[in-house]
């Protein structure tokens, strides 16, 4: 992101738009103190309060798009008090904003709670809960609902407009999607992939006037939905996975109620429900990486291929041309210097050609957006871009069961269109998608059936 010229005034609420990879996150972390100097390159000047963001960071609350790199302790009290300790909050004091934090933010666990324990949605709230016990006077929020169910979503974005309307907060939040904020925030910026900003106004003028080109640059437009593919009429089907009476969780704890429930080819299910349902756990199981806590989890013969019919027991190379899974967090599964060499991985330990390896790597690079970052570093992919690639590197081995936890996360509405377009194409070919999400829309479209966990 550089090119940027922009003021915030004290008390406003902004919603910061652009496509995937204009540089949001980067804004944000850089308005919090964390980007520029030592990490990172900067230019021009960027001022909080008429200081450097840096000597600001009791005055500066950032909830990152990834909660696992915001949890710090063991403990669900203790995390949430952390903030207010560093800033000398008196103890009674800090007691009192841990618990009315974690009310606001709709967390209903024990504050002895292990954060380990916790899923993905419910870590997003510990984050929030954290920053708003620290009251600070600028909150920068980068996809704070995005892991979240909608009742989850609604609950997270009334405590913080509670919280801005009781001590004036200045309010910066990065959403893809415009109808989650947009009427209760006073301003919409929307940045430019190459730099600079395309519109800066109230929401309904921006996106009166500007709503059609805004959306054909992936920005979610409620007017304008994204294109969703057309699907194929479906051939025969078989069985590729079967869950018996299977209970799941970890540590040997159980989470719901048992499952019976047939995978089959050429078939899209969603796994949905609220968050701290079992949603992840159930797909790592049903991907061969958990195993289960009762029941059973097997693969007809026409998966297994010999390899056996317990997933749990197969060896990495087995999984990996019969069922590929995309974590949650991205980053929990990258493991090279650049994209390219991330692509490469699962090919090169299938003893793959490089020719064939070359053509399934340069498809996917341009398929999935993302052949300007193939030398790029990983981890120095915007949070779509990072989804997008965990996703594709999960195809290149073209495993015939693909298990994907909330797939959409980061999207713009162009990329979204085309992920849809993708997996849609997968399942019409023959393949099953498991997908985890709570983006009710992308379940429409693409979801045969759907498991609701409770």
């Amino acid at each position: 992101m550089r090119g940027l010229d922009l003021r915030i005034e004290p008390g406003e609420r902004v919603l910061l738009l652009g496509e995937s990879g204009a540089g949001k996150s980067t804004f944000l972390h850089a308005l919090a103190g964390v980007v520029g100097d030592d990490e990172g390159e900067s230019e021009g000047s960027l001022l909080v309060d008429g200081e450097h963001p840096a000597a600001q960071h009791g005055r500066t609350g950032l909830v990152i798009q990834d909660p696992d790199s915001q949890v710090i302790l063991e403990r669900v009290g203790d995390d949430v008090a952390f903030g207010c300790e560093n800033l000398g909050v008196p103890r009674d004091e800090i007691w009192r904003r841990v618990r009315h934090s974690l009310d606001q933010v709709g967390l209903d666990v024990a504050l002895d709670r292990n954060t380990s324990a916790l899923s993905g949605g419910q870590k997003q709230r510990l984050a929030l809960a954290g920053v708003l016990a620290m009251q600070p006077g600028l909150i920068v929020l980068d996809e704070p609902t995005a892991n979240l169910d909608p009742e989850g979503v609604a609950e997270v974005r009334d405590a913080v407009i509670r919280v801005a309307e009781s001590t004036g907060a200045t309010i910066v939040v990065v959403e893809h999607r415009v109808s989650v904020w947009r009427d209760v925030v006073d301003r919409i910026v929307v940045l430019a992939a190459g730099g600079g900003v395309i519109a800066d106004g109230a929401p309904a003028d921006v996106l009166s006037r500007q709503g059609e080109e805004l959306a054909a640059r992936g920005v979610w437009i409620p007017q304008f939905p994204p294109a969703r593919p057309q699907r194929a009429a479906r051939g025969s089907q078989q069985t590729l996975l079967t869950a018996q009476q299977l209970s799941v969780g970890r540590n040997k704890r159980s989470i719901g109620v048992p499952l019976d429930h047939e995978i089959l080819s050429s078939h899209a299910v969603a796994i949905t429900g609220p968050n701290g349902s079992g949603k992840s756990t159930l797909a790592l199981t049903l991907g061969g990486l958990l195993p289960p806590v009762a029941g059973a989890v097997t693969a007809s013969s026409a998966l297994a291929g010999g390899a056996g019919e317990h997933p749990i027991r197969w060896k990495s190379r087995e999984l990996l041309t019969r069922i590929g899974t995309v974590f949650q967090d991205p980053e929990h599964q990258l493991l090279t210097s650049t994209v390219r060499a991330e692509l490469e991985v699962g090919p090169r330990a299938l003893l793959l050609p490089d020719t064939e390896i070359d053509a399934r790597v340069d498809e996917l690079l341009t398929r999935l957006r993302l052949d300007r970052l193939a030398e790029a570093n990983p981890f120095t992919l915007s949070g779509g871009e990072k989804r997008r690639l965990s996703v594709a590197t999960a195809l290149a081995t073209r495993p015939r069961v693909l298990v994907l936890d909330e797939p959409t996360f980061g999207q713009d509405s162009r990329t979204w269109s085309e992920l849809l377009a993708l997996l849609s194409r997968l399942v019409d070919d023959g393949s099953s998608v498991i997908a985890v999400s709570h983006d009710e829309e992308f379940v429409d479209a693409l979801a045969d059936s759907t498991v609701t966990l409770t």
